[in-house]
């Protein structure tokens, strides 16, 4: 299977600044869909372009990509918009460990994809390290939806 065309989630993504709809599977087989702050990065391990987003410890997007890692995400603009579907990978204080992952850069990657700035990177790196976030990295597995109207 070839890689899938990212170009037109990344445009999206940038027009809406990282706004976007995450959507998992609840374990009744029902959908759970929540809006994230997302954007396209290179895997910290295998360089692999992926898409990130970060969520808090007691998140249940967490929890249940714990369990199932199927999710798909979509981003929008006006009347255009694209879905990316893939296995999700969590990397944070509370997962099986990474071995060299640096979490505390990949969170600060993450948020930099997704469109967030800071002015104070160890203020940021206190907070999310107190609120042991964790980096959600989605390998595209399948893209598709509508562009160009």
């Amino acid at each position: 299977m070839a890689d899938p065309d990212l170009a037109p989630l990344r445009r999206l993504l940038e027009a809406e600044g990282g706004l976007c709809v995450a959507s998992v599977v609840r374990p009744d087989g029902t959908v759970s869909s929540s809006v994230v702050n997302a954007g396209l990065l290179a895997h910290p391990v295998d360089g692999a372009t992926v898409l990130g987003f970060v969520v808090r410890a007691d998140a249940f997007k967490r929890r249940r990509l714990r369990d199932d890692p199927r999710i798909t995400v979509t981003a929008r603009s006006a009347w255009e918009w694209q879905s990316l579907e893939g296995a999700a990978e969590l990397v944070g204080p509370l997962e099986p460990s990474h071995g060299a992952v640096d979490i505390a850069g990949l969170l600060r990657t993450v948020f930099r994809a997704a469109g967030g700035t800071h002015d104070d990177w160890d203020t940021y790196d206190r907070v999310v390290a107190e609120e042991r976030r964790t980096a959600v990295l989605v390998r595209p597995a399948r893209t598709y939806g509508v562009t160009g109207r």
